[in-house]
């Protein structure tokens, strides 16, 4: 990717505001143009390892009306590419912006029979604490990130071995690259293999999500 790309999200981040926008729509366009035509590169790669809906592209423009952040650009390019339901459940997601680019995947908001089902699935194996610990994983992705009870849910054992796994609302993975990593050739290969080191959390959680307890497909 052109590293101009970096540096008018870099300028747009000093500048956030719409004059100065307006001023540089051509480089916005330019920028907007580059950062899709990467994001289109990666979702051919995807499709060749997996099944996808159409990619979701973020728009620059935030809605301020219920924020006390008025600033009204996010200063950051990004899309979502998610699985194909219902065969299949999660999300990756990539983001450019400078110095917190980013890639991830995972499950941002499971409703509430969602929630429950991988609770027990928690509860009953110890699946997805071995996936979370390979070292690949952990190697990119560190450690499961997402919001959390403070204490084990009332439904489960409060000294259960797995207790802090069962604490989650949220089951995120992220890896963070360096702007120098984002424009370096290669960078698409690398976002790839990623989601490569991701499929077996995402396979386990599909597993979890679309079939009952016996291991009968809900769909």
């Amino acid at each position: 990717m052109d590293a101009e790309v970096i540096e008018y999200l870099k300028d747009l981040g000093n500048n956030n505001n719409r004059p100065w926008f307006q001023e540089n729509k051509d480089r916005f366009e330019a920028a907007k143009a580059e950062a899709h035509s990467l994001f289109r590169e990666i979702e051919l790669g995807l499709k060749e390892l997996d099944e996808f809906h159409d990619p979701k592209f973020y728009r620059i423009y935030r809605d301020v009306r219920f924020s006390k952040d008025k600033t009204p650009y996010s200063g950051h390019f990004s899309v979502l590419f998610k699985r194909k339901q219902p065969e299949n459940r999660g999300s990756f997601y990539v983001q450019i912006k400078p110095g917190q680019s980013m890639v991830g995947g995972g499950f941002w908001g499971p409703d509430k029979e969602d929630l429950l089902r991988i609770r027990k699935a928690i509860d009953m194996e110890d699946d997805l604490e071995e996936i979370l610990a390979d070292p690949a994983l952990k190697k990119s992705f560190r450690k499961l990130k997402g919001d959390k009870l403070k204490r084990v849910p009332k439904d489960f054992d409060k000294e259960h071995p797995r207790g802090n796994l069962l604490k989650y609302k949220q089951f995120l993975l992220t890896k963070r690259y360096s702007d120098k990593d984002v424009v370096r050739k290669g960078f698409v290969q690398k976002v790839l293999q990623d989601y490569q080191t991701l499929q077996p959390f995402f396979n386990y959680m599909t597993e979890v999500l679309t079939t009952d307890e016996n291991g009968v497909s809900l769909y």
